[in-house]
């Protein structure tokens, strides 16, 4: 009896180890065909000449924006936050701030700051068939018509967004991340696709590359190419890593077919009338940007339509990244969550030949390697120890499988730090370059290994069914330190913050 059970066990480790392995092959081949598509698309552009943003403004082509700014708790940085926003280089435009139930002075500051007074009689609404929470009051500036105040009763930042969207009145509207820096003319580098479009074509989102902050400096808001530096503490660096990989090479790649699933809830152009016509912004999931253009995604389809949801490679904001290992965790489980959410949201996308390329590629990607991917890496640790414990693996060909693959994931993110190098060299010391490589090669060895575990907790949390939350997320107010009060401490308007 006992030599069966060790027969099926034996046998079954075998079956599943051909599984791991063929998995990891497609995954390989994915990414490859991805860092492949990404390359072409970045050489292609390679000789393109500078756009001159002064003149592409003067055009009539030009849509005006609504600039959505949820706020909760904000009197210490609203006003300079709203001030760097008034300056942006763009045409014509409107702010929409959100208050979402702030305990603090927020509303009266901005009140006094801004000389405030109630719009009276009814709000026009844009007739977002979705029930928000109840509004107080909305004010407009007598110094600054193109200024608007909303005060609402707390209900989340899908929620602020939701509400932003009904009173804003241009056609296209932007959404904000709390502690978004943006670059100088990262509005007319998203809206540049927008103005590009073919005949019969429609952009529907436009989102741009996401860099980290940490330890470059800010002035007034604002993140210039000459300012960018790169932190010295190992963690931060890794995710400037993480981040060139994931804009640099999946986005690119993605977006070229038209298959991209996110756009960056730090910063993100949307087609009003699109956003109205899916619902808006849900309020019961975490991931309510990936969710968002999902749904697009699912309209577009839906209506035979042309329109596309694009990918801008050039930075065009900047953020705060946790700089402790307590809240990094706590936001990539929460992400992982997200995504979890999103998926199963719209499970009936995933290999269905009605959602083209998105149904039959980019939803499978994202479902079992981005969603499964850290649990199969984890299961495929677990077979290798296994298999030394049921002397049933070769430890020579074993550790070099292991070293290879440990190899490849290191060449992928040392591959977007050449990208990023080639195209568009933000970091412009020699040192910040050297470091940037000797971390893209060390990741696998450490890096990866945690995140692969957060990601699978983050998983299994969502399995269980835990209660959707941003979690504190502390900040250390890298965006803006030494700024004198008054002036932006290197954080947009942030939305609550709930303990999960």
């Amino acid at each position: 009896m006992n030599g069966t059970w060790v027969d099926i066990l034996i046998e079954a480790h075998r079956i599943f180890g051909i599984l791991i392995i063929v998995y990891v092959a497609l995954s390989a081949g994915v990414y490859l065909f991805l860092t492949a598509a990404a390359g072409f698309s970045l050489w292609r552009d390679r000789d393109l000449s500078e756009i001159q943003y002064s003149t592409v403004l003067e055009t009539e082509l030009v849509p005006p924006l609504s600039i959505i700014v949820p706020a909760y708790n904000e009197e210490i940085n609203i006003v300079g936050s709203v001030r760097s926003l008034l300056s942006i280089n763009y045409k014509q435009f409107e702010i929409v701030v959100v208050n979402d139930g702030s305990k603090d002075r927020t509303v009266p500051i901005m009140l006094e700051e801004f000389d405030m007074t109630e719009v009276k009689g009814r709000v026009p609404f844009s007739g977002l068939k979705k029930e928000t929470k109840p509004l107080r009051a909305v004010y407009r500036s007598l110094r600054h018509p193109n200024l608007v105040l909303v005060d609402k009763e707390n209900g989340g930042k899908a929620d602020a967004l939701n509400v932003g969207i009904n009173v804003c009145r241009y056609p296209y509207f932007v959404s904000l991340d709390g502690d978004t820096v943006l670059d100088a003319d990262a509005f007319i580098k998203v809206v540049k696709p927008i103005m590009d479009a073919r005949p019969g074509e429609e952009i529907v989102a436009t989102g741009g590359s996401v860099g980290i902050a940490n330890g470059s400096e800010v002035d007034s808001g604002y993140l210039s190419s000459e300012s960018v530096r790169l932190s010295h503490k190992p963690l931060v660096v890794m995710q400037v890593v993480e981040y060139l990989r994931a804009f640099l090479m999946g986005r690119i790649g993605l977006s070229r077919y038209n298959m991209l699933l996110l756009v960056s809830g730090a910063f993100g152009v949307f087609k009003k009338s699109w956003v109205v016509e899916v619902g808006g912004y849900e309020t019961e999931t975490i991931g309510e940007d990936m969710e968002l253009t999902v749904r697009l995604h699912e309209l577009i389809r839906r209506k035979n339509s042309k329109a596309r949801i694009v990918y801008v490679p050039e930075p065009v904001c900047w953020t705060e990244a946790p700089e402790s290992l307590t809240i990094l965790k706590r936001q990539r489980t929460r992400w992982h969550r997200g995504l979890y959410e999103s998926l199963r949201a719209h499970k009936k996308m995933i290999f269905n030949p009605r959602y083209g390329r998105v149904g039959m590629i980019s939803m499978p990607f994202f479902l079992l390697v981005e969603l499964l991917g850290p649990l199969v890496e984890l299961l495929g640790y677990f077979t290798v120890i296994t298999g030394f414990l049921l002397d049933r693996i070769n430890v020579e060909i074993s550790l070099m499988l292991a070293l290879v693959m440990l190899l490849f994931g290191s060449l992928m993110s040392t591959m977007s730090v050449l990208f990023e190098e080639w195209r568009f060299h933000n970091y412009n010391r020699i040192s910040d370059t050297f470091r940037l490589f000797f971390y893209a090669l060390s990741e696998s060895f450490w890096y990866r290994p945690v995140m692969t575990w957060w990601r699978t907790e983050g998983l299994f949390q969502a399995i269980r069914g835990k209660k959707h939350g941003w979690g504190e997320m502390t900040r250390v107010n890298v965006l803006g330190a030494n700024k004198k009060p008054g002036t932006i401490q290197g954080a947009q308007p942030v939305p609550p913050e709930k303990k999960e």
